[in-house]
């Protein structure tokens, strides 16, 4: 049931969004669906109803601008381009998520022109976006609150206001933290059941019942066992997120441990040329396709253009080929972390004996135990 509008809404009130993304266009969408007036601008052109070509053309046919920008320099350089055309009548709402410092910088930069300055990061997926039940981690002056508040109510199920203006980011950092670790974590655990011989479904189950199990598990775990990396939130965006809490955690002297593990998996993806692929694609490291039944020993030829493919695909062999050239405490390495590599879509007796092993895993481990890591 959709909420009630509030007794405040702006009639005939023009909205302006900045950034079409995977967010922004939705929300544009869904506003246009509730009645509102919409503009739109985009660094890249795109073919949607009010287009304008420019920021300062969009402040000036638009009191309330909306920006949905990707990161810390996109939204100051919005800020700074839009300062031109700002007046007192304008109240601008950042939903990126920054560095808390960004954040601030382009408050002082649109509250110099006079205009209201919302911090609005928020929580939700495109198809929270698309429905207008995102929730709203907002900071700022009550004032300025109370006159984006009914904006605010249009596309959004929750508004939860946190404080000044850089506290709210702060707030989505550390969900986010949250978010992708859990994904993390149920990665790694959906490789150990299939490495036991369990279907993975059992995990989803056992987990519904079990009090960590969360709406991001809930969402995620069913589209990573179809092997669905669809983007909803991308890889490249999550690592974003969790390297300004790697930053503000380096300011103060922190040891985020988990978020460090976190991070370097989604390192990893971006690496294999998945950044634009949903998050929950750090399951790609575990993944595993058996060899298809018509599978015939490459020629010689064909074995240089093999080793040159992407690091993403797993390279499968005996146990003998890929350890008998190892001294015996590196090829003891390369046993034990086999069983980790293994996660197939079902666990069948036609299943190679032996799990693949990643090169660019193998030189890790080595790199690990040359320096004394475990």
């Amino acid at each position: 049931m959709e909420r009630p509008a509030s007794t405040s809404q702006p009639k005939h009130t023009n909205i302006g969004v900045v950034g079409l993304g995977i967010i922004g266009r939705r929300i544009a969408a869904h506003l246009r669906r509730k009645g509102f007036p919409v503009y739109v601008w985009n660094r890249s052109p795109h073919p949607v109803p009010n287009f304008v070509g420019s920021l300062g053309e969009l402040a000036e046919l638009c009191n309330y601008i909306q920006i949905f920008v990707s990161d810390d320099n996109a939204l100051l350089q919005t800020a700074e381009q839009l300062t031109e055309k700002l007046t007192p009548r304008h109240v601008v709402l950042a939903h990126s998520t920054v560095a808390p410092d960004s954040m601030r910088a382009a408050a002082e930069i649109v509250e110099r022109r006079g205009a209201r300055f919302v911090e609005a990061t928020f929580t939700g997926s495109k198809g929270a976006a698309e429905k207008g039940e995102l929730i709203y981690y907002v900071g700022g002056t009550e004032e300025a609150l109370r006159e984006a508040r009914p904006i605010l109510e249009a596309s959004s199920k929750e508004i939860v206001h946190i404080g000044a203006v850089g506290q709210a980011t702060a707030i989505k950092i550390a969900t986010n933290m949250v978010t992708a670790a859990s994904v993390e974590a149920a990665a790694e655990a959906l490789a150990l059941i299939q490495a036991q011989g369990l279907p993975p479904e059992k995990f989803v189950e056992a987990m519904r019942a079990n009090a960590s199990y969360s709406g991001t598990l809930a969402m995620k775990l069913p589209k990573m066992l179809d092997r669905d990396f669809q983007p909803h939130f991308s890889v490249k965006h999550m690592l974003k997120d969790v390297e300004i809490a790697s930053q503000i955690a380096l300011s103060h002297f922190l040891d985020l441990r988990v978020t460090a593990a976190a991070r370097d998996q989604l390192v990893e993806q971006t690496q294999w040329g998945h950044g634009e692929d949903d998050y929950s694609s750090v399951l790609r490291k575990y993944l595993y396709e058996p060899t298809p039944a018509s599978y015939e020993e490459p020629q010689p030829e064909e074995r240089h253009e093999q080793a040159s493919s992407d690091a993403d695909e797993p390279i499968t062999h005996s146990a003998k080929p890929e350890t008998q050239n190892l001294a015996p405490q590196e090829a003891s390495i390369v046993g034990s972390q086999k069983s980790l590599l293994i996660l197939s879509g079902a666990v069948s007796a036609a299943a190679p004996a032996t799990p693949p092993v990643r090169r660019g895993l193998l030189k890790q481990l080595l790199s690990r135990f040359s320096s004394g890591q475990e």
